[in-house]
């Protein structure tokens, strides 16, 4: 899905090139991010930029997830497939879902996954946010909120495999919950060096939050993640660019000692390249 490549700490970024544009960023931070921040590169053929004007969009994700009529496993609303309002949608959407690699449980023995919205479903719940987007943008939105899911969950199984055993069934994501508007620490933590050295930090923080429950099948236990969403520079073809931050957060000593291994290895990492330790002659 494009080139990767890496750099150390901080970040540890993978820049990859996705389809077009996503109805959920702001502006751009600067070079230097937080550790594991997988970079996304989003371009595409017939839309060139972000379909959505930044100035009057709200940050956090277009769906609902303060409604009391929620379901418990993704704190989302009930999606209708019909338009909310017939007479102010300008065109047909597509009422097709997309099922995803990421798993969510066992059903009478085989593994099913989640399913994405279909783009009618998402114009839906940008109305009833208050949102105001063209409906020929929506799929492009729909391509690329459904490409940054999957980008996230690879990043959480980059660190599930740290701690996995031979014959560990793959986890599964078991629940997951927006959380716009809630900074996380760790976001805190970047936005104050941002503010303290703007030149060399992030000076934004991050368009929309995330909290994934992972469980792992060999021992049921569950796992929080949390993903922090960022809009980057854009390309020099002046397409947006997005970065996650998926890490698992610092709910047990389990994810406390992963991420201070994780963080030891970046420091050393970079330490290598620039070749500290080595004889000169």
């Amino acid at each position: 899905m494009g080139q990767s490549q890496s750099a150390s700490s901080p970040p540890t970024t993978t820049a990859t090139t996705p389809p077009a544009s996503c109805p959920m960023h702001q502006t751009s931070p600067s070079n230097s991010s937080p550790t594991h921040r997988s970079s996304l590169a989003a371009s595409n053929p017939s839309t060139s930029g972000c379909p959505v004007q930044h100035a009057s969009t709200p940050k956090g994700c277009p769906v609902e997830h303060s409604s009391t009529e929620l379901n418990p496993l993704n704190q989302m609303p009930s999606l209708p497939q019909t338009p909310l309002d017939p007479h102010s949608q300008t065109a047909p959407l597509p009422t097709d879902r997309t099922l995803s690699s990421i798993p969510r449980g066992m059903e009478d023995g085989k593994t099913q996954t989640w399913e994405y919205p279909s783009p009618q479903q998402f114009y839906n719940a940008l109305v009833r946010k208050g949102w105001e987007t063209p409906t020929e943008h929506v799929e492009t939105m729909v391509d690329i909120h459904n490409f940054l899911n999957e980008r996230a969950w690879n990043e959480v199984l980059r660190w599930e495999m740290r701690v996995a055993q031979p014959g560990d069934e793959q986890p599964h994501l078991a629940r997951f919950k927006g959380r716009p508007g809630e900074m996380s620490p760790k976001a805190r933590f970047w936005m104050f060096m941002g503010w303290l050295l703007p030149t060399r930090f992030n000076t934004d923080p991050p368009f929309d939050r995330h909290d994934w429950i992972v469980r792992r099948p060999r021992t049921g236990e569950e796992v929080r993640y949390v993903i922090d969403y960022y809009s980057a520079l854009p390309t020099p073809d002046g397409d947006p660019v997005f970065a996650l931050d998926v890490r698992p957060a610092l709910d047990n000593f389990g994810s406390v000692r992963e991420r201070v291994s994780v963080g030891m290895s970046d420091i050393w990492e970079t330490m290598r390249e620039r070749g500290w330790g080595k004889n000169r002659s």
